[in-house]
């Protein structure tokens, strides 16, 4: 009981616990592997956009940041890591753009408010979303070569999984920034 007043009464204390619980949420949640078509999914986008919600726009994007520096220092945080390899190297494959992109979709999506009504609610986590997809695509063409056909590989297996992910989160949107505020 002493130790929750501590964390109450220290600010740091307070964002250091929700960046470590948020960046761990993160990494979990690029590890469950949901079957879906075309491609399975993971729920990391849909973490981004929840962080940004419970946390605000810059608590956020602060914790995002931090899930990338453990996966830069070799952390297995990243989707396919430690399969795929870990660290510095893994972070500036194919996925690094999206990756960045997580960021920005976070920072976006601590902008929703409770006065926002659904269809606004949705608007904002579709543009939110969709962030992630053009670092994404502009990073994996420059990977891989503009003559490819990014969106195809990039952003077009995903989009059923992400319009169902923005409308769960959109459906519960009103709630999540209820426990903000009691958080």
């Amino acid at each position: 009981m002493e130790l929750v007043q501590i964390i109450k009464q220290n600010k740091f204390l307070k964002y250091f616990l929700y960046i470590l619980i948020g960046s761990t949420l993160l990494a979990i949640s690029s590890k469950i592997k949901i079957p879906f078509y075309p491609v399975p999914m993971t729920m990391q986008t849909f973490v981004v956009l929840l962080l940004g919600i419970l946390l605000g726009s810059k608590l956020g994007a602060l914790t995002i940041l931090f899930y990338l520096i453990e996966g830069i220092l070799g952390l297995p945080v990243f989707s396919n890591s430690p399969e795929k390899g870990v660290g510095y190297l893994y972070f500036t494959g194919p996925t690094m753009g999206y990756l960045i992109g997580f960021i920005f979709a976070c920072y976006f999506s601590g902008y929703i408010k409770v006065k926002d009504n659904f269809f606004i609610v949705l608007i904002k986590l579709f543009f939110s979303v969709s962030i992630i997809y053009i670092f994404g695509l502009l990073w994996l063409g420059t990977l891989i070569g503009w003559e490819k056909p990014i969106f195809k590989l990039g952003a077009e297996p995903f989009l059923l999984a992400e319009i169902f992910k923005v409308l769960l989160l959109g459906a519960m949107c009103k709630y999540l920034l209820r426990l903000k505020e009691i958080i």
